[in-house]
Order: C-alpha cells, then structure tokens, then sequence
C-alpha cells in the first residue's frame, strides 16, 4: 500500500516541471482573473478596447 507524504513536503516532480515549463497553473489563474475583471466591465457598460461609433 502506498503512503501519500504530508502537505509540508514538497512535490519534486511538480517543481522540477515548473523550473522547465514554467507555472502553468499560476499563469492560468492570472488570465482567469484579467478575464472576470474585463467581463465585469463589459457587463457594467465600460467598453474596452472597442472604437465608439462614429456620429453623424
């Protein structure tokens, strides 16, 4: 039977992933949040990004 280790303790093969990928999941969660900040603006009306129309 296998012992799962304590959540003190590190896990070298997701370190050894982040040094050469990167942290993916990080990265992951920073877009997520820009993506509900700017969602929430276009919900409350605030364009962004998007030219106004032209009046005649």
């Amino acid at each position: 039977m296998t012992s799962f280790s304590s959540s003190d303790e590190q896990l070298p093969v997701y370190d050894s992933l982040v040094r050469e990928r990167g942290d993916v999941v990080a990265e992951a969660r920073e877009v997520s949040e820009r993506t509900q900040h700017e969602a929430r603006q276009a919900l409350d009306g605030v364009l962004v990004g998007r030219p106004r129309p032209v009046s005649r």
